[in-house]
């Protein structure tokens, strides 16, 4: 038997998977969201889209969005007791509304 691989993508089957609807590239106007300094955001990966993808552990994560690099947002989360920044394409942040 093979070893078993320990790759970027590895236990990552039911979180990269998407609903049947939902399959297929993303519209432009979702490729090009723009975010402020200080705004909230949700780490939710597209499969579809491998650039600018944060690793697979910190999907579902909610945090803050410090600066942009790039065509990238550094985000800010806190992992237990330690404060972390991920770097995330657009297309795999969400904006969340604060009410």
């Amino acid at each position: 038997m093979a070893k078993m691989s320990h790759g970027p993508r590895s236990g990552s089957r039911m979180k990269m998977r998407r609903k049947i609807k939902e399959r297929g590239l993303p519209t432009v106007n979702e490729l090009m969201k723009s975010f402020e300094i200080g705004d909230k955001a949700s780490i939710v990966i597209n499969s579809s889209i491998h650039k600018g993808m944060p690793f697979h552990n910190f999907h579902g994560y909610t945090g803050t969005v410090v600066k942009k690099q790039g065509e990238c947002y550094l985000v800010s989360i806190n992992v237990g007791s330690v404060e972390k920044q991920i770097l995330a394409g657009p297309a795999h942040l969400k904006k969340v509304v604060q009410a």
